[in-house]
Protein backbone atom coordinates (compact mmCIF):
# COMPACT_ATOMS: atom_id res chain seq x y z
CA UNK A 1 0.00 0.00 0.00
CA UNK A 2 1.26 3.39 -1.41
CA UNK A 3 -0.24 6.65 -1.20
CA UNK A 4 -0.47 9.39 -4.66
CA UNK A 5 -1.25 13.09 -4.90
CA UNK A 6 -1.05 15.67 -7.04
CA UNK A 7 -2.85 18.51 -9.29
CA UNK A 8 -2.50 20.50 -12.45
CA UNK A 9 -3.16 24.23 -12.56
CA UNK A 10 -3.05 26.28 -15.53
CA UNK A 11 -1.69 29.48 -14.71
CA UNK A 12 1.51 27.42 -13.57
CA UNK A 13 3.24 28.80 -10.47
CA UNK A 14 6.39 28.88 -8.37
CA UNK A 15 8.69 25.81 -7.82
CA UNK A 16 8.69 26.25 -3.62
CA UNK A 17 5.14 27.08 -4.14
CA UNK A 18 4.02 23.94 -5.68
CA UNK A 19 6.05 21.84 -4.10
CA UNK A 20 4.38 22.67 -0.86
CA UNK A 21 1.36 21.81 -1.73
CA UNK A 22 2.27 18.48 -3.38
CA UNK A 23 4.10 17.73 0.24
CA UNK A 24 1.07 18.84 2.10
CA UNK A 25 -1.22 16.73 0.01
CA UNK A 26 1.03 13.66 0.24
CA UNK A 27 1.91 13.91 4.03
CA UNK A 28 -1.63 12.96 4.32
CA UNK A 29 -1.15 9.85 3.30
CA UNK A 30 2.04 8.65 5.29
CA UNK A 31 0.62 6.18 6.93
CA UNK A 32 -0.18 4.91 3.67
CA UNK A 33 3.79 4.66 3.00
CA UNK A 34 5.81 5.16 5.98
CA UNK A 35 9.18 4.41 4.35
CA UNK A 36 10.35 7.00 1.47
CA UNK A 37 8.11 10.45 0.61
CA UNK A 38 8.94 12.44 -2.59
CA UNK A 39 7.27 15.24 -5.10
CA UNK A 40 8.41 16.70 -8.36
CA UNK A 41 6.77 19.88 -9.91
CA UNK A 42 7.11 21.06 -13.15
CA UNK A 43 6.74 24.55 -12.46
CA UNK A 44 6.07 26.12 -16.21
CA UNK A 45 3.56 23.19 -16.91
CA UNK A 46 2.18 23.77 -13.46
CA UNK A 47 1.97 20.09 -12.92
CA UNK A 48 2.81 18.59 -9.21
CA UNK A 49 3.15 15.26 -7.93
CA UNK A 50 4.24 13.43 -4.82
CA UNK A 51 3.86 9.79 -3.67
CA UNK A 52 4.59 8.12 -0.57
CA UNK A 53 6.45 4.38 -0.69
CA UNK A 54 5.70 1.59 1.22
CA UNK A 55 8.99 -0.68 0.03
CA UNK A 56 8.07 -3.86 -0.68
CA UNK A 57 9.52 -5.25 -3.92
CA UNK A 58 12.45 -3.11 -4.29
CA UNK A 59 13.86 -1.55 -0.95
CA UNK A 60 16.45 0.51 -2.45
CA UNK A 61 16.25 4.12 -3.72
CA UNK A 62 15.63 2.57 -7.08
CA UNK A 63 12.43 1.93 -6.61
CA UNK A 64 11.98 6.03 -4.95
CA UNK A 65 9.33 8.29 -7.03
CA UNK A 66 8.08 9.95 -8.08
CA UNK A 67 10.08 7.94 -11.27
CA UNK A 68 11.13 8.97 -14.74
CA UNK A 69 11.13 6.62 -18.03
CA UNK A 70 14.89 5.92 -19.09
CA UNK A 71 13.55 7.91 -22.32
CA UNK A 72 12.97 11.20 -20.23
CA UNK A 73 8.82 11.28 -21.41
CA UNK A 74 7.24 9.91 -18.91
CA UNK A 75 6.89 10.48 -15.07
CA UNK A 76 4.48 8.51 -12.52
CA UNK A 77 3.51 8.07 -9.37
CA UNK A 78 2.00 4.72 -8.67
CA UNK A 79 0.07 2.89 -5.77
CA UNK A 80 -0.27 -1.05 -6.01
CA UNK A 81 1.30 -4.07 -7.47
CA UNK A 82 1.92 -4.74 -10.90
CA UNK A 83 2.03 -9.11 -10.26
CA UNK A 84 3.30 -10.32 -13.57
CA UNK A 85 6.49 -7.43 -13.51
CA UNK A 86 9.00 -9.75 -14.14
CA UNK A 87 7.68 -11.33 -17.34
CA UNK A 88 7.15 -8.01 -18.52
CA UNK A 89 10.58 -6.92 -17.58
CA UNK A 90 11.88 -10.04 -19.85
CA UNK A 91 9.66 -9.42 -22.77
CA UNK A 92 11.06 -5.77 -22.61
CA UNK A 93 14.69 -6.63 -22.06
CA UNK A 94 15.21 -8.39 -25.28
CA UNK A 95 13.61 -4.99 -27.01
CA UNK A 96 16.54 -2.89 -25.66
CA UNK A 97 15.15 -1.94 -21.95
CA UNK A 98 17.66 -1.78 -19.54
CA UNK A 99 17.07 -1.69 -15.67
CA UNK A 100 18.24 0.07 -12.96
CA UNK A 101 16.80 -1.92 -9.91
CA UNK A 102 13.96 -4.82 -9.44
CA UNK A 103 10.95 -2.61 -9.19
CA UNK A 104 7.60 -2.98 -10.62
CA UNK A 105 7.01 0.74 -11.19
CA UNK A 106 10.01 0.93 -13.90
CA UNK A 107 9.02 -2.01 -15.39
CA UNK A 108 5.63 -0.08 -15.68
CA UNK A 109 7.10 2.64 -17.16
CA UNK A 110 9.06 1.23 -20.14
CA UNK A 111 6.34 -0.63 -20.82
CA UNK A 112 4.41 2.50 -21.60
CA UNK A 113 7.92 3.42 -23.27
CA UNK A 114 7.58 0.68 -25.46
CA UNK A 115 4.01 -0.10 -26.28
CA UNK A 116 2.27 2.98 -25.49
CA UNK A 117 -0.39 3.80 -22.10
CA UNK A 118 -3.99 2.07 -23.17
CA UNK A 119 -1.48 -1.23 -24.73
CA UNK A 120 1.04 -1.15 -21.95
CA UNK A 121 -1.89 -0.87 -19.32
CA UNK A 122 -4.05 -4.07 -20.75
CA UNK A 123 -0.89 -6.20 -20.54
CA UNK A 124 -0.76 -5.49 -16.47
CA UNK A 125 -2.28 -7.57 -14.12
CA UNK A 126 -2.66 -6.80 -10.59
CA UNK A 127 -3.66 -4.25 -8.27
CA UNK A 128 -2.74 -0.51 -9.32
CA UNK A 129 -3.72 3.12 -9.74
CA UNK A 130 -1.29 5.60 -11.63
CA UNK A 131 -1.00 9.04 -11.98
CA UNK A 132 1.04 9.68 -15.30
CA UNK A 133 2.25 12.50 -16.81
CA UNK A 134 3.46 12.92 -20.33
CA UNK A 135 6.08 15.66 -20.82
CA UNK A 136 5.87 15.70 -24.61
CA UNK A 137 1.88 15.94 -24.65
CA UNK A 138 1.68 17.99 -21.66
CA UNK A 139 -0.64 15.83 -20.60
CA UNK A 140 -2.18 14.02 -17.31
CA UNK A 141 -3.81 10.72 -17.31
CA UNK A 142 -5.32 8.19 -14.71
CA UNK A 143 -5.38 5.08 -14.55
CA UNK A 144 -6.97 2.15 -11.99
CA UNK A 145 -7.01 -1.36 -11.86
CA UNK A 146 -9.73 -3.78 -13.54
CA UNK A 147 -11.36 -4.57 -10.37
CA UNK A 148 -10.94 -0.84 -8.81
CA UNK A 149 -9.22 -2.68 -5.64
CA UNK A 150 -6.80 0.59 -5.83
CA UNK A 151 -8.38 3.79 -4.65
CA UNK A 152 -7.94 6.81 -6.55
CA UNK A 153 -10.21 10.11 -6.47
CA UNK A 154 -10.28 13.12 -9.09
CA UNK A 155 -11.80 16.99 -8.72
CA UNK A 156 -11.04 20.06 -8.47
CA UNK A 157 -10.08 22.70 -6.34
CA UNK A 158 -10.48 26.48 -7.92
CA UNK A 159 -9.24 26.40 -11.39
CA UNK A 160 -6.66 23.68 -10.35
CA UNK A 161 -7.24 19.94 -11.13
CA UNK A 162 -6.40 17.36 -8.02
CA UNK A 163 -6.08 13.77 -7.51
CA UNK A 164 -4.92 11.24 -4.61
CA UNK A 165 -5.41 8.08 -3.23
CA UNK A 166 -7.82 9.08 -0.69
CA UNK A 167 -10.55 12.63 -0.12
CA UNK A 168 -7.33 13.93 2.89
CA UNK A 169 -4.98 14.14 0.43
CA UNK A 170 -7.16 16.55 -1.88
CA UNK A 171 -8.75 18.33 1.27
CA UNK A 172 -5.08 19.37 1.87
CA UNK A 173 -5.06 21.84 -1.36
CA UNK A 174 -5.40 25.19 -0.11
CA UNK A 175 -8.49 25.93 -3.02
CA UNK A 176 -10.18 22.97 -1.95
CA UNK A 177 -13.83 23.68 -0.42
CA UNK A 178 -15.46 20.93 1.82
CA UNK A 179 -18.98 21.07 -0.19
CA UNK A 180 -21.31 18.22 0.45
CA UNK A 181 -22.70 16.38 -3.01
CA UNK A 182 -26.41 15.97 -1.55
CA UNK A 183 -26.77 13.39 -4.28
CA UNK A 184 -24.05 11.35 -2.62
CA UNK A 185 -25.43 12.12 1.04
CA UNK A 186 -28.45 10.33 0.20
CA UNK A 187 -26.72 7.15 -1.23
CA UNK A 188 -25.07 7.10 1.77
CA UNK A 189 -27.70 7.27 4.08
CA UNK A 190 -29.89 4.35 1.60
CA UNK A 191 -27.01 2.05 0.79
CA UNK A 192 -24.61 2.66 3.73
CA UNK A 193 -21.74 3.49 1.15
CA UNK A 194 -21.27 5.92 -1.74
CA UNK A 195 -21.64 4.79 -4.99
CA UNK A 196 -18.85 5.22 -7.86
CA UNK A 197 -18.17 7.48 -9.61
CA UNK A 198 -19.50 10.07 -6.76
CA UNK A 199 -17.94 11.17 -3.71
CA UNK A 200 -19.14 12.57 -0.58
CA UNK A 201 -17.57 16.10 -2.01
CA UNK A 202 -18.95 18.06 -4.97
CA UNK A 203 -16.50 18.49 -7.89
CA UNK A 204 -14.64 15.21 -6.82
CA UNK A 205 -15.36 11.88 -8.30
CA UNK A 206 -13.56 8.20 -7.94
CA UNK A 207 -12.01 6.87 -11.31
CA UNK A 208 -13.64 3.99 -12.50
CA UNK A 209 -12.45 0.73 -12.23
CA UNK A 210 -10.53 -0.13 -15.51
CA UNK A 211 -10.22 3.26 -17.03
CA UNK A 212 -7.81 5.56 -18.05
Amino acid sequence: MCGVAGFLQNEGGEIGALQSVAAAMVQQLAHRGPDDCGTWVDAQAGIALGHRRLSILDLSCEGHQPMHSACGRYVIVLNGEIYNFSELRRELEPLGHAFRGHSDTEVALAAISEWGLEPATKKFVGMFAFALWDRTARALQLVRDRLGITPLYYGWAGKGFIFGSELKALRAHPDFQTEINRQALALQLRYSYVRQPYSIYRRVFKVPPGSI
